[in-house]
């Protein structure tokens, strides 16, 4: 199916698991750069619509697709796989889905350089994506990456569920895991836009549960990737963080303290004053704000683009960017 915005198209992934996915073909001659975007926890891409379809005006393609578990992927009765329901996932499962998007959009647009971009636990798979030790990904796909781009990255939360809980919740992961278990989060809690906060909760793609499996994997991968995996991030490869100091879901000092961690030769790290966690939402002309620094940074990284500006490479000593 095609809109005037964007095509739409069910395709099959690992093990012939079912996507729905979006793509917002840059025009002829085609595209400088391709972006695979990975979307946050019980949401889906279509929530982004009003964003992405900037990047093809900037002569950048951008894929996106309903994480497995999530969005129609999960959802749509009359073109979802069998065995899909609502929160059952793994980071095993995800990442091995983002590494065959990437691969997938490599045999699409060859030569074209790839970004990865994710938001909120979408960010964590994103960061998580090259620092792996044990496929997937493979070494080779991580190589296709030409940059990554972190919003609001769950590493960790702003306000943790307590220890004895996830303790407990994470031993029955093991014996139940597609347990499905509450996970709301306080629609206020989202941004100040409070349209946008209205239409997330009347949203039918949006169930506000996960899997015991979903979750714990969810939360563990993000407090792994502080503790330790942020040392195997490849060097060479640049790095963006977004996040709002005003974030009541995600840590944005956590996003801080990996940024100052992390190896990475080029990285920036931007902070947007006050803003909660979904910044294409916000108030204040932050959304086309993002939509500007992302789409330069991109720009600005496209091999045989002119020279990155020296406010874009930044290292651990740098000062933090704040809008």
């Amino acid at each position: 199916m095609t809109s005037s915005l964007y095509t739409e198209t069910w395709l099959p992934g690992p093990d012939g698991h079912q996507f729905y996915t979006r793509t917002y073909a840059a025009p002829a001659p085609g595209p400088k750069a391709v972006i695979l975007f990975v979307h946050g926890f019980a949401e889906h891409v279509g929530r982004y619509e009003h964003v992405h379809i900037d990047y093809p005006k900037r002569g950048i393609t951008l894929f996106s697709y309903d994480q497995r578990g999530f969005g129609r992927t999960a959802l749509d009765t009359a073109h979802k796989s069998k065995d899909a329901s609502f929160g059952k996932t793994s980071w095993n499962w995800q990442l091995g889905d983002i590494e065959w998007w990437a691969k997938h959009l490599t045999k699409e647009y060859p030569g074209k350089p790839i970004f990865l971009m994710g938001h909120s636990m979408g960010g964590g798979l994103s960061l998580a994506f090259p620092t792996r030790t044990e496929p997937p990904p493979s070494p080779e796909t991580v190589k296709l990456l030409h940059g990554v781009i972190a919003s609001s990255p769950l590493i960790r939360q702003t306000y943790p569920a307590p220890k004895v809980m996830r303790w407990a919740g994470g031993k029955m992961s093991h014996v139940l895991p597609w347990k499905t278990f509450p996970a709301d989060v306080p629609a206020e809690h989202l941004s100040r836009n409070p349209a946008a906060n209205e239409a997330n909760q009347k949203d039918p793609f949006i169930k506000r549960f996960g899997t015991l499996k979903g979750l714990n994997d969810m939360l563990s991968g993000g407090e792994q990737l502080i503790e330790s995996d942020y040392q195997h991030w490849p060097k060479d490869l640049p790095i963006l963080f977004i996040h709002g100091t005003g974030d009541k879901i995600t840590n944005y000092k956590a996003t801080q303290e990996f940024y100052e961690k992390v190896p990475a030769s080029d990285k920036k790290i931007t902070l947007y004053p006050d803003a909660y966690h979904e910044l294409v939402h916000e108030i204040d002309g932050i959304p086309a704000k993002l939509f500007e620094e992302c789409a330069s940074w991109i720009e600005a990284h496209i091999p045989n683009s002119p020279a990155v500006d020296s406010t874009d490479a930044e290292d651990t000593n740098a000062p933090v960017s704040k809008l």
